[in-house]
């Protein structure tokens, strides 16, 4: 696949290299495409259209919030549920209301951002966020949050995949590699950083709003999103932007349905009848999506989910390996979550404080991504997926030997290695996976990656989660027998990922 000429003027940068809005310009003339395939291959030279550094702070910022709403739950389900008298099943809802809808809708967001402008749309997701937020923290029964979660996803798959699309589209070179470097490490910080946030917001009660602080403290960040956005975002799209795919979106948003819906809500809810229904015709959904794609490319058409972006080595490789991480990391999440507070009587502040040891480690291991992945490529992938393995290890042995009386500290070598195993795979995997997408389907290759890492963390949640939440029964004995099964567990799904990294190309563009 060629390289995608950026979208912005290299002597551009220092007109927007303070954070100033570029000036708008003229688009270029698009080149002629005899092939209907090339026709997309056009991007738009936006003169001047370069991301500056508050730029980069913006859109990291909207790339953080989405993640962290996502786990920041974890740590407030039991405020929830005495507060409102949610039952089980309603308190999956709100958990997978927001990760169903934020996942189905994010390949369609980077489309729209594609054809509408991903400056626009990044700034109507962050407003639809703000406003959201607001819905959730002020829900006065529990349907009524659910509601609101499923919104607050739609707003997030807005705005998520505007922002690799945007780092992809408008900047270049060194500047490029450090930007996808820092949104790594950005994401798998907010992952993190949801529980410890959520952990202490539920505890400090502020003005007595309990576990509405953790909405509400959204609004007056996307507000300062808005203001920075509209200052600091460049403005790009695709030159020939193509109409929405509507059997596609369609087609994608009831295989992924019909998977992630049964597996979130089917425990709590007693795997009834249409839980079951549901998986069965998942498959069948998911071929007949491949169908409709696979004719809309060779018809010329653009469809929602190219086949021939799989074509690329390097993306269909990166997001193979997405797959085992992330279900690894969001069922990690969700079981430690309940392990600590529930199994080990840890208040909120305290279950998140424990993961404090992880974030310090991943942020530092991401830091050292970007000269490591010079030297030695995509092999760090695999070094790190080694080290995290040795850090659950660590973990296993401890919940193993120590439980009931395991602390912190008896936890603490486990998840400082655990994160600076995370730390040097999961930003070194995004540039991977996008480092061949042309510019002009940057927002595709984003949404399609985005979706992969939000269905497998959706997954994660569920599979795990049922795993160890089947195994825990009542006993907080049992507990312990469980988490340390399902670290185990997690460890299986890290030797699949050191196989998959050997696969990965060496030299990443």
């Amino acid at each position: 696949m060629t390289k995608a000429s950026p979208s912005a003027a290299p002597g551009a940068a220092g007109a927007t290299a303070a954070g100033q809005p570029a000036a708008p310009q003229q688009e270029a003339e698009p080149r002629q495409a005899a092939d209907p395939q090339a026709r997309d291959a056009v991007v738009v030279h936006h003169h001047g259209a370069v991301l500056g550094p508050i730029g980069l702070f913006t859109v990291l910022l909207g790339a953080a919030l989405p993640l962290i709403d996502f786990f920041i739950v974890n740590v407030a389900l039991p405020t929830i549920e005495r507060d409102l008298d949610a039952s089980a099943a309603l308190l999956e809802l709100v958990v997978a209301g927001y990760g169903l809808s934020y996942a189905v809708l994010l390949v369609l967001g980077g489309r729209l951002g594609d054809i509408f402008g991903r400056r626009r749309l990044f700034i109507a997701g962050m407003a639809a966020f703000g406003v959201t937020s607001l819905a959730c923290g002020l829900a006065p029964d529990a349907w009524s949050l659910v509601a609101a979660r499923v919104a607050q996803g739609a707003a997030s798959a807005l705005m998520l995949p505007q922002v690799l699309a945007t780092i992809h589209s408008s900047t270049t070179g060194h500047r490029r590699a450090r930007a996808q470097s820092m949104y790594g490490a950005t994401a798998g910080l907010a992952m993190v950083a949801g529980q410890i946030l959520g952990g202490v917001l539920v505890s400090a009660d502020v003005a007595g709003s309990g576990w509405r602080a953790i909405f509400l403290v959204n609004v007056p960040v996307a507000v300062a999103g808005l203001v920075l956005a509209v200052r600091t975002v460049p403005e790009t799209r695709s030159q020939a932007p193509a109409p929405i795919d509507v059997p596609g979106t369609v087609l994608l948003a009831a295989a992924l349905s019909s998977l992630l819906a049964p597996l979130t809500e089917g425990r709590a809810a007693g795997w009834p009848l249409w839980t079951w229904v549901s998986l069965a015709a998942f498959p069948f959904l998911a071929y007949a999506l491949y169908r409709v794609e696979r004719r809309a490319d060779r018809e010329g058409r653009t469809p929602l989910v190219p086949p021939s972006l799989f074509e690329l080595v390097s993306l269909r490789r990166g997001l193979l390996l997405i797959l085992p991480f992330s279900i690894g990391f969001g069922g990690f999440m969700f079981v430690l979550a309940v392990a600590l507070q529930q199994g080990l009587g840890m208040g909120a502040v305290a279950a998140g404080v424990a993961l404090v040891p992880l974030a310090v480690t991943f942020f530092a291991a991401s830091l050292a991504g970007p000269r490591l992945i010079r030297r030695y490529g995509s092999r760090i992938v695999a070094s790190g997926a080694v080290v995290q393995a040795v850090g659950l290890a660590l973990m296993a042995y401890a919940v193993w030997h120590d439980w009931p009386s395991v602390g912190m500290l008896a936890l603490l070598p486990g998840t400082a290695l655990a994160g600076f195993g995370q730390g040097l795979q999961l930003p070194v995997v995004y540039r991977i996976v996008l480092s061949d997408v042309p510019g002009e389907r940057a927002g595709v290759g984003s949404g399609v990656m985005m979706t992969t890492q939000q269905s497998a963390l959706a997954l994660g949640v569920a599979t795990l989660g049922s795993l160890f939440l089947t195994l825990a029964g009542t006993g907080t004995a049992d507990m312990g027998h469980a988490l340390a099964v399902t670290l185990l567990t997690q460890l299986g799904l890290v030797v699949l990922t050191v196989a998959l990294a050997l696969r990965l190309p060496r030299r990443i563009a």
